[in-house]
């Protein structure tokens, strides 16, 4: 990313300064996301270490860390809004998150992909080594009103 971009865009960890309406807006649109209601997203705001990626006061980017700041993190939620896409943001962002100081006891990180394996791979991540080891459950019944 050249100097010029890391003048003209900021990251902040300040949820204060968090468009809550524009993440809702975005991530119930996503394959991850869809049709998540507002007060799920503002749990998982509260709950989580969270990025900002800024434009002056306009909110360009997101994404959050589930974590103990220990032993293991989980990334979600990241994006970069469409209009800002192609011009190495949202590298810096995801490598920023990544060398974050709180972060760096960090032994095992953790992400879920549909389409962004290349930029992922570029910091290390990679297919689960031992899937047979991770297991999920499903809960159908959250996010019911």
């Amino acid at each position: 990313m050249n100097e010029e971009l890391k003048h003209k865009f900021y990251i902040s960890t300040d949820k204060s300064k968090l468009d809550i309406k524009a993440i809702h807006d975005f991530l119930q649109s996503c394959y991850w996301t869809e049709n998540i209601p507002l007060r799920i997203v503002e749990k998982s705001i509260k709950n989580s270490l969270c990025f900002g990626l800024y434009e002056g006061d306009t909110q360009v980017g997101f994404a959050r860390v589930i974590t103990d700041y220990a032993t293991s993190a989980l990334l979600k939620d990241v994006f970069i809004l469409e209009p800002y896409r192609g011009q190495g943001l949202g590298k810096w962002f995801v490598n920023y998150i990544l060398e974050y100081p709180e972060l760096q006891d960090v032994q095992r990180w953790l992400l879920g992909t549909k389409d962004a394996h290349g930029l992922y791979r570029r910091y290390g991540f990679k297919n689960l080594t031992e899937p047979e080891k991770i297991m999920m459950r499903l809960n159908h019944n959250a996010h019911q009103l």
